[in-house]
């Protein structure tokens, strides 16, 4: 099995982190990384989102958040299996991912404000 190398964790901005958040395919795709929690195929990752996308573009949508930090590649013969590297990013962000977990925060600030007014 060979890794596919990611940048070095101090070498990753804040500005990249959130540019490749900014997609909500790729922001999709890391939400269901951290519910899959182990090394995952990349094929396999989107099939319970409602997220269709071809394989191409799911490539580089994983480029993006590999090259960003925010995940590591492994291939596995033909398969490509891919994690959240989430010792890594908690050390440089603490707490980005799990602000990511709160699945719709701006829904539920509206919703609170809303009930009490």
């Amino acid at each position: 099995m060979t890794e596919v190398i990611e940048p070095a964790i101090e070498t990753v901005t804040i500005d990249v982190v959130l540019s490749a958040l900014a997609d909500p395919v790729r922001l999709t795709l890391v939400r269901a990384l951290d519910t899959a929690g182990d090394w995952t195929c990349g094929s396999d990752i989107l099939k319970n989102t409602g997220v269709t996308i071809g394989k191409s573009t799911l490539s580089h949508h994983i480029k993006v958040l590999r090259d960003a930090g925010l995940i590591r590649t492994r291939v596995d013969g033909i398969r490509r299996l891919m994690t959240l590297r989430y010792g890594d990013v908690d050390q440089r962000f603490p707490g980005l991912l799990n602000m990511l977990r709160e699945r719709e925060p701006a829904r539920a600030a509206e919703k609170a404000s809303a009930s009490t007014a």
